[in-house]
């Protein structure tokens, strides 16, 4: 039912994301490039309440998944809900003012228990080709015509078993859809054929752990002309070929679990972290066959290891935050530490950070959003504050940000 209302890592990723690389474009969870990364935006370093704020306005319902950017809209997915039915929604608002462009309503479900710190909508929308591809884990997944929110296709024949709600987005690969399904029993990951929803292929983890479930978003990436698609699970990080979903390697990490973070990919390696209970940062090669574990990781480190926020490569530094907001710098080739510094007094960081303007954001739950120069020393620059909560990680445009909170979407800029 539709409702009515008032920047390239590789070739691959070029042809993934048709890219214009335009600075109004941020198509998915951690940008056009999956990195984080906004070159060519001139955001502000200064913010408040009040000040650099280009607008704000309420959203309904519920959502810590982050807002999509293309063709002068932003796009959110949202949770709306009673205490017997769940409405799970998409919205378009334009990037210029705020104003509703408008409301779909996806799927009508019934709520399931939930993590304190998750939402019924986590996992972020994808823009592509004038369709938006909505993923909301166990619930299912649908694509609908940017233009008006009318649905294309819905997908609701996967369910899974979740463990404290929904969980990681979904990355998109030539006419695929591919995302993680971990949760409390027989995980898997599977590939929907962009057009019409249906199953591509389906691969069991196939990994012995106590706990299965995981929220991790897969990363798409090209190693010798070769395509994988890296999937953290719980017990081990995969690639798979993502044409067929078969398995390429697999790196153990004992039994971590409620795997958060997205991977990067640099210079041959891929950074995981390993998720809960001790969260442990591998740098891997990534140009294995079959068990990897003995022979192809690089480095590890194990201290102030972040089980939510993503990392972020900036040069040939490695940046972390960990959930307390204890910043870590490393050498991302050899692993050597060059630096741990705490944010601010505050932690509660589960939102990934954005480099944008030469400068790095680290936003956390309370709304602050502290400013750091990249660099081999702590430079911290400014500490804004919007005074809401909300976990989710920030869209970039041309002059500023997309945050969403537990209430509003605010467009942060200049």
């Amino acid at each position: 039912m539709k409702m009515g209302s008032a920047v390239c890592f590789s070739l691959l990723s070029m042809a993934v994301f048709p890219l214009s690389l335009h600075a109004d474009f941020w198509p998915e969870f951690r940008g056009p490039e999956g990195n984080g990364h906004a070159a060519e935006a001139d955001v502000p370093l200064q913010w408040s309440q009040r000040k650099n704020i280009r607008w704000k306005i309420k959203v309904p319902g519920k959502a810590w998944s982050t807002p999509v950017v293309a063709n002068g809209r932003v796009f959110v997915t949202t949770a709306v809900e009673d205490s017997r039915e769940l409405t799970l929604q998409a919205a378009s608002y334009s990037l210029e003012d705020g104003e509703s462009e408008w409301e779909s309503e996806v799927l009508s479900v019934e709520p399931t228990a939930m993590h304190k710190k998750n939402s019924q909508a986590s996992p972020s929308p994808i823009y592509e080709d004038g369709k938006l591809y909505v993923h909301f884990s166990h619930f299912g997944t649908a694509c609908l015509n940017a233009e008006n929110g009318d649905i294309v296709w819905t997908q609701t024949s996967l369910p899974y078993k979740p463990v404290h709600g929904t969980g990681g987005s979904p990355v998109l690969y030539k006419d695929k859809l591919i995302y993680s399904a971990d949760g409390g029993e027989d995980p898997f990951i599977v590939a929907l054929n962009k057009s019409d929803g249906s199953v591509a292929w389906k691969t069991a983890r196939d990994v012995e752990v106590q706990r299965t479930f995981s929220f991790s978003t897969p990363l798409i990436i090209e190693v010798n002309g070769e395509p994988q698609v890296i999937s953290p699970a719980s017990g081990a990080v995969i690639s798979y070929n993502p044409d067929t979903g078969q398995e390429i390697w697999r790196c153990r990490y004992d039994e971590g679990y409620s795997v958060v973070p997205k991977p990067l990919f640099h210079n041959g390696k891929i950074y995981v972290c390993s998720g809960f209970n001790r969260a442990i940062l591998l740098a891997i090669k990534a140009d294995g066959k079959g068990d990897v574990t003995d022979t192809h990781i690089a480095w590890t480190n194990e201290k102030a290891i972040p089980k939510e926020s993503s990392p972020i490569i900036v040069g040939n530094r490695l940046y972390i935050n960990d959930d307390k907001g204890v910043l870590s710098c490393f050498d991302a080739e050899t692993g050597e530490e060059i630096y741990r510094e705490r944010l601010d007094g505050a932690g509660g960081y589960s939102s990934s950070p954005v480099f944008a303007s030469g400068h790095l954001f680290f936003h956390n739950g309370e709304g602050i959003t502290t400013v750091v120069k990249p660099g081999p020393d702590f430079e911290k620059v400014e500490e804004n504050d919007l005074g809401e909560y909300g976990l989710s990680s920030f869209a970039v445009v041309s002059d500023g940000f997309l945050v969403r909170t537990e209430e509003h979407l605010i467009r942060i800029g200049k």
